[in-house]
């Protein structure tokens, strides 16, 4: 990178950290608040970086950012689309293509994800690939960042990967591979012709998994817009809970919440993820 790029991708940053207010982002302001917008050790608090290091991009100094790091930034200042793309050209990488987990957040999204804090919540592709979870989907669901390519999506992980099936009771798993299929094949239909990456997933998957080749050989096709699951927690056991999704306009992402199913003791386990704290997962070797 130029100098003359670092000192503008600090102006930038700087711009959009200081038009934010802490409310908008799910921060208590204070009543002895100096700044209006996000202070900077706000901003690497959200985007998972250290403040020393946050305070080097400001000044336009320090290693050029990484692809992973740019994506946190941009979904802690909320940028649009257009924004995140030039932060990227800024830094000097390439603007990461729709689906992966480095995928744009729409800021809609995002919001709707900060204001709720007591209910785990998470923002996914339609290829089942986590975005951004709150700190009570981590607790319920594990963290989700740390798989890459095509490991990244769950529904993927599902039908190659035995250990991603330990979330749900295997009484649940022929239903949930019945639901991945068809969500897949919904998913699939609505994407543009040229778009490759949903279809490649499958070519992958009918090559690996018999199972999965054998219902996506029965032709179902349903978007999963709500869902009644259980869910083995490896503290708290099992938890019957209400799944719930609400579309972007495009249809390619979609943020899911998770309630307590009504008539279950699920509402007080519930209760207890954020005494728990987030459980961790292994990442794929």
């Amino acid at each position: 990178m130029s100098s003359a790029k670092y000192a503008e991708l600090g102006a930038f940053l700087r711009s959009r950290r200081e038009r934010i207010h802490p409310d908008e982002v799910g921060l208590v302001s204070g009543p002895r608040r100096r700044v209006s917008g996000l202070r900077r050790d706000e901003v690497a608090l959200l985007a998972g970086a250290s403040v020393d290091y946050y305070n080097e991009l400001e000044r336009g100094a320090g290693s050029q950012p990484s692809e992973q790091m740019l994506a946190a930034l941009a979904r802690a200042l909320r940028l649009t689309a257009d924004e995140r793309d030039h932060l990227y050209h800024l830094a000097d990488r390439p603007v990461p293509r729709n689906g992966g987990a480095a995928s744009h957040v729409h800021p809609g999204m995002l919001d709707l994800l900060t204001r709720l804090p007591s209910t785990p919540a998470q923002v996914i592709t339609d290829l089942h690939v986590t975005l951004v979870q709150n700190p009570l989907a981590v607790a319920l669901l594990g963290d989700q960042s740390g798989f890459q390519g095509r490991d990244a999506s769950f529904l993927y992980r599902w039908f190659t990967d035995p250990a991603a099936r330990s979330i749900y009771p295997e009484d649940d798993h022929d239903a949930q591979s019945r639901a991945f299929a068809a969500d897949l094949r919904a998913a699939s239909a609505r994407r543009d012709a040229k778009d490759t990456e949903a279809s490649s997933m499958i070519g992958a998957l009918l090559k690996q998994s018999p199972e999965f080749a054998g219902v996506w050989a029965e032709h179902d096709v349903a978007f999963r817009r709500a869902d009644r699951k259980r869910i083995v927690h490896p503290t708290l056991g099992l938890l019957d809970v209400n799944c719930l999704s609400l579309f972007s306009e495009d249809g390619r992402q979609r943020l899911l919440w998770f309630t307590p199913a009504l008539g279950t003791d699920s509402a007080d386990l519930l209760d207890l993820l954020a005494v728990l704290g987030p459980q961790t997962l292994v990442e794929p070797t």
